[in-house]
């Protein structure tokens, strides 16, 4: 199986200096036998990435918010994985739709509080956390 994980990472630094705030979000893909192996795989790759080189570096939480799982590629048309609609400051609320459709748009909304990313309002659960050394 194909799985891709949808992940947001938030760089907890804004008391040294607001410039130093980041947050945002990535994905990553591997093929797998199942999800928790999957996962496992994602857990390594953001602490390799964490070792050698800025992307996470600091003080910094990241959390999973979605897993899609796939048989195969599709060869017959491309497919949109996310698309995302913002409005105003980053801090404010936003529409994120994984693999938008004609057929479904599977949109949510997302939104910070207390610098934690809730879906539709639920709090996201803490997948990786790297305190500041």
């Amino acid at each position: 199986m194909i799985f891709i994980g949808v992940f947001f990472h938030l760089g907890d630094r804004q008391e040294k200096a607001e410039e130093d705030r980041r947050h945002g979000d990535f994905f990553l893909m591997t093929a797998a036998r199942n999800q928790q192996a999957a996962q496992e795989m994602f857990r390594k790759r953001i602490q390799d990435f964490r070792k050698s080189g800025s992307l996470f570096e600091g003080e910094c939480r990241i959390y999973l918010t979605k897993i899609l799982e796939f048989e195969a590629i599709p060869d017959s048309e491309a497919v949109m994985l996310n698309f995302r609609s913002a409005a105003g400051d980053p801090v404010m609320p936003f529409i994120d739709c994984t693999i938008p459709m004609d057929e479904s748009h599977h949109c949510t909304i997302l939104e910070w509080n207390e610098n934690v990313p809730e879906v539709e309002g639920m709090k996201g659960e803490l997948f990786l956390e790297f305190p500041d050394a």
